[in-house]
């Protein structure tokens, strides 16, 4: 942002005042402080979502940024002033989802080198989308993503971000409910130790899902404030720590080529060195550096999917103590390192145990070798609690933008915000039960939401917000911009039709129903 541009940040300001209370659920009290601020104030908070901090107000104007600040944690699941270490740690928790259990099979359908060069660039990609989303929050001093659709392309604009987000975030919902319905039943049977299910309701993985939806999820969505919520974030990123750490410890302990524990009771490690009698490594046991396969087209969705925390950066970003977009920047670009990192380490070692007998879900192939593994037992139940603690924070975002876009100038309602969450928790529930299978959620979810919220909706947004004087169409970075965009739509355009091919020659594992 401009330094010397003060009065168009000023000028707008009204109009945000405006913008920012519609369809956030605030109570009516709070609008009526929004509605009661003059320009005057308002100019006064600006140092606040701005680059410069005020630090000098005077006490009536202290009290107005505090309401601002209370109004901004409706776009935020973290409550107070967040330190660096904090907001790293939060941007991370929403960067990791269940994802990273996908990725294994993900790489085993690319090779290795093939998914690093992937997984390197969709990460690069990631911290530039970001940089353009700060960039244009900063300009015009709004830090919510429908609200800078709004800002760029009035109405439509603000409907394109809070569906591509809703897609999205109920892609999301769904794939970590369906992790419930596959895995809690494999759980259950092995702590009691059941063979063969004879059909009992309770390992029965449909039922599975809508209990704990009932129980536990429904509840914690119905909450009005997120701050509660955001308590169960440090302790699901815990999880996955401890999921990582145990397929690392794994590799070494299961050999290749693995038996199968339904076709060997004995569960004996007869005839399982990885070398053939004739004294060669088994060629199942060498890892691909490069492989394509009509498989491949699920795993840029599947890693695109794997990166989008974009609709939670702004809010983020509002929570940061002393907040710059150099100072965010650096929050995103650590966030993404960190989980880069772990991504890659849980789909090397995930691969490099099972090579090309690993699934799409790669807990459920560890259950092939045993499935009274204490070790596997406990990861399973470390992921289960922190998928089903995340669906509730992930719901939030969704009802807003349901609001946002359905009921706009409504204040809070609690029949509507129940109602809102419970058609939204059927509505996963039933996509959950009759989808045929996670890679079909991931797929499809990542091959059109995902591509608008990193690469095309900031990149648009960015070009139509940086005002012309400042940054001409013919400058860099807006020609970057375009290219950027570009990027999304190919790669939509690319994702959507190997899947379509895929589906229609029948030869794919989701449509199989495998």
């Amino acid at each position: 942002m401009s330094e010397d541009k003060p009065s168009e940040t000023v000028e707008t300001a009204p109009a945000e005042v405006i913008a920012i209370p519609n369809g956030k659920g605030h109570e009516p009290g709070e609008d009526i402080a929004a509605s009661a601020k003059t320009p005057a104030a308002e100019d006064s908070e600006n140092p606040h979502r701005t680059e410069n901090a005020g630090a000098n107000l005077p006490e009536s104007q202290e009290f107005l940024s505090a309401t601002e600040d209370k109004k901004t944690q409706r776009f935020t699941d973290f409550e107070g002033k967040t330190s660096f270490g904090m907001s790293v740690f939060n941007l991370g928790n929403a960067i990791m989802g269940s994802g990273i259990l996908g990725l294994a099979y993900a790489m085993a359908n690319t090779g290795v080198v093939l998914f690093l060069v992937l997984l390197t660039v969709v990460a690069l990609l990631s911290s530039y989308s970001i940089h353009l989303l700060l960039k244009c929050s900063g300009i015009v001093g709004i830090r919510a993503y429908e609200q800078l659709g709004y800002r760029a392309f009035g109405t439509p604009g603000k409907m394109a971000a809070g569906i591509a987000i809703t897609l999205q975030n109920i892609g999301a919902m769904s794939s970590y409910l369906y992790i419930v319905k596959y895995e809690f039943p494999l759980v259950i049977q092995a702590f009691l130790r059941v063979d063969k299910p004879a059909g009992e309701w309770y390992l029965n993985g449909n039922y599975l899902v809508i209990i704990v939806s009932i129980c536990v999820i429904l509840p914690l969505a119905l909450m009005k404030q997120l701050g509660y919520l955001g308590y169960t974030s440090g302790f699901s990123l815990t999880c996955m720590v401890f999921f990582l750490i145990s397929v690392i410890y794994k590799k070494f302990n299961i050999p290749c080529p693995f038996v199968d524990f339904s076709f060997n009771g004995t569960a004996s490690v007869l005839n399982t060195s990885a070398m053939d009698p004739g004294g060669e490594e088994n060629p199942a046991c060498i890892p691909k550096m490069a492989n394509l396969n009509s498989q491949t087209a699920y795993t840029i969705p599947i890693l695109a999917f794997a990166f989008v925390c974009h609709p939670e950066v702004l809010p983020i970003y509002t929570e940061l103590r002393n907040p710059t977009k150099k100072k965010m920047q650096h929050v995103a670009n650590i966030s993404i390192a960190v989980m880069y990192g772990m991504y890659f380490l849980a789909a090397l070692f995930g691969y490099l145990t099972f090579y090309g007998e690993v699934e799409a879900e790669l807990l459920h192939t560890y259950s092939r070798i045993d499935p009274y593994d204490t070790l596997i037992l406990c990861v399973r139940v470390a992921v289960l609690t922190a998928v089903t603690l995340t669906v509730p924070i992930v719901l939030f975002p969704v009802r807003r933008a349901i609001q946002q876009m359905v009921f706009p100038n409504k204040t809070f309602n609690w029949p509507r915000h129940i109602a809102i969450a419970f058609v939204l928790l059927t509505f996963i529930n039933l996509l959950v039960i009759f989808a045929p299978n996670i890679l079909g959620i991931f797929g499809i979810i990542g091959a059109t939401s995902a591509p608008c919220l990193i690469f095309i909706f900031p990149a648009v947004f960015y070009i139509r917000i940086v005002p012309k004087e400042e940054e001409p169409m013919r400058s860099v970075p807006k020609i970057l911009a375009v290219c950027f965009a570009g990027i999304g739509f190919l790669f939509m355009i690319m994702s959507l039709s190997f899947i379509i091919i895929d589906w229609t020659s029948g030869s794919s594992k989701a449509s199989s129903g495998h």
